[in-house]
């Protein structure tokens, strides 16, 4: 029997014979997915799902999909995805992940060139019947320094326009190498450097913890006065209420906004201010881009449902049938090891050295460094997967070596994971025993054995009487309960690291009375992907 796959949002007739002439049954609805209501009550009669950004695929449809085994995104964006949810009844979630970068680069150009010019409101004057031609006296572009905040993939293509455009060209981005940036033509600042130096800011990053609200009224009060900025990748980077502010004080000359805190954006703070140039989220609304992430998802879905090849999933590794039982323990420990290094690694890093030793090294050690560096990035870059996880690391100029070697130690296996950035060289190493569960066995060079959880908190100190009594009382003073407690030293009185498996979330009120002790050198709040015993 034929697979069956419901399109519930626009796709092109092309992307959907596509699944046709590969032995696909579609059912094309494209505006299904506008109607939550009926795509629960249909959805459990298919195998796959194909959307776009309308179609909300919740854990409440997810949990009435019976059959569903894959859910393919035609762009990058997999925010209306309930990732978790599909993760645990084990139905794969695909993007595409650069079918739309080229056409994002040049939706953002242009709004910095009508920002600069104000051709909107100069287009409807002059079309009023008005002649303002005083009233619109713009900006040049040429020799402004262009801020671009998010130097992957898009960032990139906007920094070397810019560079063309005879711009001066600074970007932050924590994954950024030198090397990179030199290729580039541009040059790699901190974030407040480019707040203080841009006439021009522009935002490629992703949606993170670390960069939600990233545009906010302190960071605008250290922008040059005259500022322009523009969003076109994720509204809540930037809080709407203080730019506005910043607009109205005549800090901030103008903007060009695509993406919004709320979409669709029926009413804004932004709107009717003067020299703010909104779109309605086109930053892939070309026809080349839409087609091209189409014909991806179909091309994608369809090889999976008929052959069980996977690609470009953000939740399972290009893994073939075979080895599947052996190795997926193995990629999940690979992301954890990355996932570790991401979290505790603040500045760019230079270089990633993983080392698969013993049985491990025997193993499809690409699907693993995938998943590494997959770990690794997705600190920064949420929409991160085991396909774009190695490209975005080679565009960042940063060297990867990879090793394999005979057994050399008590287990049978491990992965070995060191990041070197500017600063210092940190290393991390697990194994998978025979529950398939992963474990910590080496953190520093410091061996120790350390189930991995949900929630942790890692500490380094000095191997000083004290440390386990003050973390155990200033965690059970919060209400945080330790589930597990490992240390280790690299001798008596030495470098000493302890690594705490907790039941729940660590406060940022927390985790600073734990920094702030004088007992304790540098602690730091993780969290992985690893259900919660």
């Amino acid at each position: 029997m034929a697979p069956r796959v419901l399109v519930s949002d626009k796709l092109s007739e092309t992307a959907v014979q596509i699944f046709r002439d590969r032995g696909v049954e579609v059912d094309f609805q494209p505006d299904l997915g506008k109607d939550k209501d009926k795509l629960l009550e249909v959805i459990g009669q298919y195998d796959g799902l194909a959307i776009r950004s309308a179609t909300k695929v919740t854990e409440k449809i997810i949990e009435a999909a019976t059959n569903l085994k894959v859910i393919g995104r035609a762009g990058i964006g997999v925010d209306n995805v309930d990732i978790p949810a599909a993760s645990k009844k084990g139905i794969i979630v695909m993007n595409t992940p650069f079918g739309n970068s080229i056409t994002t680069a040049e939706h953002a150009i242009a709004l910095m060139f009508a920002v600069a010019r104000q051709l909107p409101a100069a287009d409807a004057s002059t079309q009023a019947g008005k002649w303002e031609k005083n009233r619109f006296m713009g900006v040049e572009i040429t020799g402004k320094t262009l801020g671009v905040i998010g130097c992957g993939n898009i960032g990139s293509i906007v920094a070397t326009r810019g560079v063309g455009l005879k711009m001066r060209v600074v970007a932050f981005d924590p994954f950024l190498s030198a090397e990179r940036a030199a290729e580039l033509g541009i040059e790699k600042v901190e974030l407040d450097d480019l707040f203080k130096r841009a006439d021009f800011i522009t935002l490629h990053t992703p949606m993170t913890d670390k960069t939600r609200g990233i545009i906010n009224a302190e960071a605008i009060a250290k922008m040059k006065d005259g500022v322009r900025i523009i969003n076109c990748a994720r509204g809540g980077l930037v809080v709407e209420a203080d730019l506005a502010e910043g607009i109205k004080s005549g800090k901030v000359a103008g903007a060009g906004v695509d993406v919004f805190e709320t979409e669709p954006a029926k009413d804004s703070v932004l709107f009717g201010l003067d020299n703010v140039v909104c779109t309605p989220h086109l930053g892939a609304s070309t026809t080349e881009a839409q087609e091209n992430v189409a014909l991806q998802v179909a091309e994608q879905m369809s090889d999976y449902l008929i052959r069980g090849a996977v690609t470009n999933a953000i939740n399972m590794p290009s893994i073939t049938a075979e080895e599947a039982p052996k190795l997926t323990p193995f990629v999940k420990l690979a992301d954890i090891l990355g996932s570790f290094a991401g979290q505790a690694t603040e500045n760019a890093i230079k270089k990633v050295e993983i080392t698969y030793d013993g049985h491990v090294a025997g193993m499809n050690t690409r699907a693993l460094t995938s998943a590494v560096l997959a770990g690794l990035i997705r600190s920064q870059v949420a929409d991160v997967n085991m396909v774009s996880a190695p490209i975005m690391v080679k565009e960042r100029g940063i060297q990867l070596t990879e090793s394999r070697r005979d057994k050399s130690g008590i287990f049978d296996g491990y992965i070995m994971l060191s990041v070197t950035t500017e600063k210092q060289t940190r290393s991390v190493a697990g194994t998978c025993f025979s529950d398939g569960k992963p474990r910590f066995i080496q953190i520093k060079g410091i061996g120790l054995e350390a189930e991995v959880g949900e929630n942790m908190i890692y500490c380094t100190n000095d191997d000083t009487p004290g440390v386990i009594g003050f973390l155990g009382n200033t965690l059970g003073e919060a209400g945080v309960n330790i589930a597990n407690f490992q240390l280790g030293r690299s001798a008596k009185g030495g470098d000493a690291i302890a690594l705490l498996y907790v039941d729940g979330p660590v406060s940022d009120e927390i985790l600073a009375k734990v920094q702030a002790s004088d007992k304790i050198n540098t602690a730091k709040y993780l969290k992985f992907a690893v259900a919660a015993e």
